[in-house]
């Protein structure tokens, strides 16, 4: 089955399918190593080489850009996630990252912070959860003070990915002009406080405590920023929904080919038959999705909020009970310790979270349709 069919579809230009395949080989030989991080220390090594390398096959130019081309974003993350969760986080993280730079910051900040981020030698994060304001940004209490030419920050911040190991930190805080976006570099900042998941990534609590902060844009626009960022990326989970699920359908597939049940094979059996029609399906309903909303803001240049939501909502959605079908169909293989599906089992869950819950897409949703 070719996993790059789609990329025929006219959402694409031809230098679409040639990053894709570009990226594939790229993949099959560099990414062996990042299929491991089974602990946190494991994990923020593999993501710090993986930047590294991703910065010098070029791949990161797509998502650390002053203009960033979604579809190719979008693509990157699909591969990536294919092959290992961690490459497609490493990938995407040095995009959400630098973005509210590539998008609000002065000549000066782009010139120190982009062509390092790009080029891999210094990795970014992204702070604007808190420990009692993740989807309601409006209840954040991280505090910003303007001091003679200089603002200091004050707050924590908390499920930052990358905490801990990032070089730099956009960080969203509470001015006297309302939300705000700042750069603060991570010598400014206590990371020293990590949080352990299902699924191991470099992640942490971070303390500012009278830190310094340069600032993005103009006072008191950090919270628009901060949504202009996400209308670039929250496509793009939806892509790496994608990427977890047609992984998960091609290893049912080679067990469902393989695995003998009462003298025939488990393919033979119309319920396992069922099972792959309605996973491949799902599959295409969310690349229509996903393609669809990275077309139109690379095309027409316009807010996709109503069609990221789409996207992601259906493509994470879909993809966690593709994987949990992908379970079952291998058996006991399918929740033995570093088997393929085991993995994505554990790395899926949290995309129907981050950036967005699937209860506050469904809400961006409606709210779209009763306003229009």
């Amino acid at each position: 089955m070719d996993r790059f069919v789609h990329y025929g579809w006219p959402f694409f230009d031809d230098r679409h399918p040639r990053l894709a395949r570009e990226a594939e080989a790229w993949s099959k030989e560099n990414l062996a190593h990042a299929e491991g991080g089974d602990s946190g220390s494991d994990a923020d090594s593999i993501c710090k080489r993986l930047v590294q390398d991703l910065g010098c096959a070029g791949y990161l130019n797509h998502c650390v850009s002053e203009k960033p081309d979604v579809r190719s974003i979008a693509i990157l993350r699909e591969v990536l996630a294919y092959h290992a969760g961690l490459a497609d986080f490493s990938f995407v993280m040095q995009g959400l990252g630098s973005g509210p730079i590539a998008l609000a910051g002065s000549d000066a900040l782009k010139k120190q912070y982009l062509p390092k981020a790009a080029a891999g030698d210094a990795i970014a994060a992204f702070a604007l959860s808190e420990p009692d304001a993740g989807s309601d940004v409006q209840a954040m209490s991280t505090t910003a003070k303007k001091k003679a030419d200089a603002w200091t920050l004050d707050g924590t911040k908390t499920w930052i990915s990358n905490g801990g190991i990032a070089d730099f930190y956009v960080v969203f805080a509470r001015a006297d002009e309302g939300i705000s976006a700042f750069v603060v570099d991570a010598k400014e900042v206590d990371a020293s406080e990590r949080i352990e998941i299902v699924a191991p990534h470099p992640m942490a609590v971070i303390k500012l405590k009278n830190s310094r902060g340069m600032l993005l844009g103009e006072p008191g626009q950090g919270f628009k920023l901060a949504m202009r960022n996400l209308d670039i990326f929250r496509t793009t989970v939806a892509a790496a929904a994608l990427g977890f699920s047609r992984r998960a359908l091609d290893e049912s597939l080679a067990r469902a080919r393989e695995r003998k049940m009462f003298g025939q094979a488990l393919a033979d059996f119309q319920m396992t038959q069922a099972k792959l029609a309605d996973m491949a399906t799902a599959i295409d309903a969310g690349a229509l999705l996903t393609y669809r909303s990275a077309w139109v803001k690379d095309s027409k240049n316009q807010r996709v909020t109503r069609e990221a939501a789409m996207a992601k909502m259906f493509a994470t959605e879909a993809a966690q009970t593709i994987i949990d079908d992908a379970v079952q169909i291998c058996g006991g293989l399918g929740v033995m310790r570093g088997h393929p599906v085991e993995r994505l089992y554990r790395e899926v869950r949290a995309l129907r979270i981050y950036e967005g819950a699937t209860e506050v897409q469904k809400l961006i949703i409606s709210r779209d349709l009763l306003k229009s």
